[in-house]
């Protein structure tokens, strides 16, 4: 049966466009594509810190706290395959022929 990945992106998605700002990814700047990520994982992790809190607290639910955990974890792997792609490529460029 077919996911529909929407439905499972919750707010660790990340956000295509900010407020004002052209949908498409031609328009925005690398280096702004880069901060989103960053602001994202940021985000994510803060989440998960809140619902670890909550938890604590008994005002959170274990579930709750596992999926932010779960969803700060993969947002941080994305983030660190994204760095690893940059730094692969910048090597390759680097090793090129003038």
């Amino acid at each position: 049966m077919p996911t529909d990945i929407s439905a499972i992106s919750g707010s660790g998605s990340l956000p295509l466009a900010r407020p004002g700002q052209s949908s498409t990814p031609l328009d925005n700047g690398f280096g702004e594509s880069l901060q989103r990520v960053l602001e994202t994982v940021d985000s994510t992790n803060s989440e998960a810190n809140d619902a670890v809190g909550r938890m604590l607290n008994g005002t959170g639910d274990v579930h709750e706290a596992m999926i932010a955990l779960q969803r700060a974890d993969v947002t941080m792997q994305l983030a660190v395959q994204v760095r690893n792609k940059i730094v692969q490529a910048y090597q390759d460029i680097m090793r090129m022929p003038v």
